[in-house]
C-alpha cells in the first residue's frame, strides 16, 4: 500500500484504520514497516489538526506530583524552602531557570513545559 501525507479527516480515517489491522506486526517486516511510516504520518497530521496546548507549569508540576504521589514538602529542596515551595504552588512567585532544571529532572517533566509563561497570583 502506498502513503503520501494525510491532508484530510477521511484519509486520517483510513490510516488509522489500517494501523489498527498491521499494529502487532514484527517491525522488519514490511506490514511492520507500513506501521512505522502510518503511526509516523498520523501523529504529523494530529499534531496539525488536534494539538492540544500543554497545561500551564504550575498545573503540570501539580498533575505530575499527584501522579508520583508526592506532597507539597516533597519539593523543599528541588525548589526551595517550605515557603518557597508555598508560593511557587500558590503562584504567588515565578520558577527560576534553577527551579526549572531541578523540577524538570526530579518530575521528568520537558523543560518547554515548565518555561512557559503563567499569571502569578
Amino acid at each position: 500500500m502506498k502513503h503520501t501525507i494525510i491532508k484530510t479527516e477521511e484519509q486520517y480515517d483510513t490510516s488509522l484504520e489500517r494501523l489498527e489491522q498491521i499494529f502487532d506486526a514484527d517491525p522488519t517486516t514490511k506490514d511492520g514497516q507500513e506501521a512505522e511510516l502510518l503511526a509516523l504520518l498520523i501523529e504529523n497530521y494530529e499534531e496539525e489538526h488536534y494539538s492540544v496546548d500543554s497545561p500551564d507549569p504550575i498545573v503540570a508540576v501539580k498533575i505530575r506530583m499527584e501522579e508520583l504521589q508526592l506532597r507539597q514538602k516533597d519539593l523543599v529542596g528541588i525548589v526551595g524552602s517550605k515557603g518557597i515551595v508555598s508560593e511557587i504552588l500558590n503562584k504567588k512567585r515565578k520558577l527560576t531557570v534553577s527551579m526549572i532544571r531541578n523540577l524538570s529532572e526530579r518530575l521528568k517533566l520537558q523543560p518547554k513545559i515548565l518555561i512557559q509563561d503563567y499569571e502569578i497570583n
